[in-house]
């Protein structure tokens, strides 16, 4: 899903709201999970999951066109991790149950 399914979504299950003002709710939610994340906090959505920040060690890489080795130096990356709520709809989806 895109972002723009997404707005368009919430727009449907929000009538009362303009699209406008769907994607600026969007908009304003992802902004504070990123900036949360960018000061190193966790952010947890009951139900969904967990957004954290980990790090990753420097390692050697390999270009994927030469094959050649490269140096990939130590960053930190976002990690997500689902929630009990949410694995157990997928779960129950794909189980047909």
């Amino acid at each position: 899903m895109t972002k723009s399914e997404l707005v368009y979504k919430l727009n449907l299950q929000f009538p009362d709201m303009s699209l406008r003002q769907v994607e600026k709710a969007v908009d304003i939610i992802f902004a504070e999970i990123t900036t949360a994340l960018g000061k190193g906090h966790r952010v947890e959505l009951r139900g969904f999951g967990a957004f954290s920040v980990r790090y990753r060690d420097r390692r050697m890489g390999r270009n994927p066109r030469t094959g050649e080795k490269v140096k990939v130096e130590g960053k930190y990356v976002p990690f997500f991790k689902a929630g009990k709520g949410l694995r157990e709809r997928l779960n129950v989806t794909k189980n047909g149950k």
